[in-house]
């Protein structure tokens, strides 16, 4: 292996899944600025349209990811218009914060569809090209809650626990065909899916205590952990997590014993 470009990604594919927003778009432009050829996958299309214009090369499609017909055909296009598959990395995921005794079915089905049932069609159609070419690496977004959990976060936690099983089960079934699979956990990352704990003083210190660092993470410290995860640096890594949570599930507590 080339120890000076660990990081190159200069002529292989990437798909970003939710690349029209947040974590997703940081992630794109990452990948572009190391060389990949990025294709940006969102269920806004417009969103998708306007980063993609902004990374020469870029292509843009919507997609939805609960349609696991849909997620086939749109890799299928890009194996057709770029010949391989080499990255997809699925970012999207969405949360209903409710007690469990508050829950309703359709809340929970909701969450499960695209939080669960898209990330198993993401891995399902990504594994089957690129088993069939003999090579890629997928990461998948998990989450601190597939380790901790806080009240209102119950169901969000179960699918997020169930990504990370999936990630190990398509590592072990993937790998013998040259495929890496694993999964990224952020902590609380400053996004617009999180504007709303921001605008709330209190909720928003309360997260920032937590982290051992003090301070919530931007999109874009997601992207070299992301990066290293699809690149040659991370070769012989398949079937983990990787935690990018500045110390939130490392400690038990912030309290400081007198005398320490």
């Amino acid at each position: 292996m080339n120890q000076n470009g660990l990081f190159d990604l200069t002529g292989k594919t990437a798909a970003v899944i939710g690349g029209g927003s947040g974590i997703g778009e940081a992630v794109a432009i990452g990948a572009a600025k190391q060389g990949a050829g990025v294709v940006i996958l969102d269920a806004n299309g417009e969103a998708a349209q306007v980063v993609a214009a902004r990374i020469p090369g870029a292509g843009a499609a919507v997609l939805d990811i609960r349609d696991g017909g849909a997620v086939n055909a749109v890799f299928d296009v890009i194996v057709r218009d770029r010949g391989r598959l080499d990255i997809v990395v699925c970012t999207p995921s969405i949360n209903v914060r409710k007690p469990i005794l508050q829950y309703t079915s359709e809340e929970f089905d909701r969450v499960v569809e695209v939080n669960l049932k898209g990330s198993f069609n993401v891995l399902q159609a990504a594994g089957r090209l690129m088993t069939a070419q003999g090579s890629g690496s997928i990461v998948i977004f998990s989450s601190i809650r597939s380790q901790v959990v806080e009240p209102g976060q119950s169901v969000y936690a179960m699918t997020k626990s169930g990504i990370l099983q999936l990630v190990r089960g398509g590592a072990t079934e993937f790998g013998p065909f040259g495929v890496r699979v694993n999964a990224i956990g952020p902590g609380v990352v400053d996004t617009p899916l999180t504007a709303p704990i921001r605008a709330n003083a209190e909720w928003y210190n309360a997260y920032a205590n937590k982290s051992v660092l003090g301070r919530w993470a931007r999109a874009d410290e997601m992207v070299g952990p992301t990066l290293f995860l699809v690149s040659d640096a991370a070769s012989y890594v398949t079937g983990t997590i990787l935690f990018v949570d500045g110390g939130w599930t490392a400690a038990d507590g912030r309290f400081t014993p007198p005398g320490m």
